[in-house]
């Protein structure tokens, strides 16, 4: 069976989905994700980016050449795209293209944790089971020195930065720290900055311990095995808290 799955969103949106994606796995598993999360995907046969099929036009415009034509060549179309959008909806079952569409993003006030929510909406077509723990195997030795990043995708979810650089110095006494920054973050002096997420993923492989709000980092930590201390104030952890053994989380606020 060839089978496409589309997962569009942010990194941490993307790492929480893996075990999902993973039970997804046929004998040819493509995965059409956000430009950014694509070096993410490393057990897909393909991996391309939402943006370059022209996916977005469908239902809109007239697509791109090939685009329908590639879609026909599956044998079954999962995506988490597209389901609040009602004309690409009608425009794919127009087409008789085998689409089956799920929820982007938990309910709101939902008590599952998003791993096990993505992992029960797929639990009828996984060839596969899942222990529910999102992991990108990077092949690197631990280093003597700590991770922080204090950003995340919404201020209000940032433990002040007082508080962050406060908890860095009684680190220092036990082990260098090295601060991190995404693409999309504030200015930060000495912070290190790694567009490729795979490349920065396997950079925090490397710590010995990460500290982090509740953000897309957070999560790629996790997901490398890094010890990591995740800070959630207003999100709940019961939804939103990385998964893995050498996980902690803090509340705050």
């Amino acid at each position: 069976m060839r089978r496409l799955v589309i997962r569009p969103g942010a990194i941490g949106d993307l790492i929480v989905s893996l075990p999902a994606i993973g039970c997804l796995a046929t004998e040819s598993l493509e995965v059409w994700t956000s430009a950014r999360t694509v070096p993410l995907v490393r057990f897909a046969s393909r991996v391309r980016a939402i943006t370059s099929t022209g996916l977005d036009l469908l239902g809109v415009t007239e697509p791109p050449a090939g685009l329908i034509e590639a879609l026909r060549e599956f044998d079954s179309i999962i995506s988490w795209y597209g389901a609040n959008r009602p004309e690409f909806r009608e425009t794919v079952v127009a087409l008789g293209l085998p689409f089956t569409f799920l929820a982007a993003l938990p309910a709101e006030g939902g008590v599952l944790h998003a791993t096990d929510y993505y992992l029960r909406q797929v639990r009828g077509m996984a060839a596969r089971g899942s222990d529910g723990i999102p992991r990108i195997e990077c092949a690197v030795e631990r280093a003597d020195f700590a991770v922080i990043h204090p950003f995340s995708g919404s201020a209000r979810k940032n433990w002040p930065l007082e508080r962050f650089r406060a908890l860095a110095e009684k680190l220092q006494r036990v082990m260098p720290v090295r601060w991190c920054a995404g693409e999309d973050d504030p200015p930060l002096e000495g912070a290190v900055r790694i567009d490729d997420l795979y490349e920065l993923a396997c950079w925090l492989a490397k710590a010995q311990l990460y500290v982090g709000n509740d953000s897309g980092i957070t999560h790629l930590a996790a997901a490398v095995g890094t010890p990591v201390l995740a800070l959630f104030g207003p999100t709940d952890p019961g939804v939103w808290a990385p998964r893995g053994p050498h996980v902690r989380v803090g509340r705050w606020g």
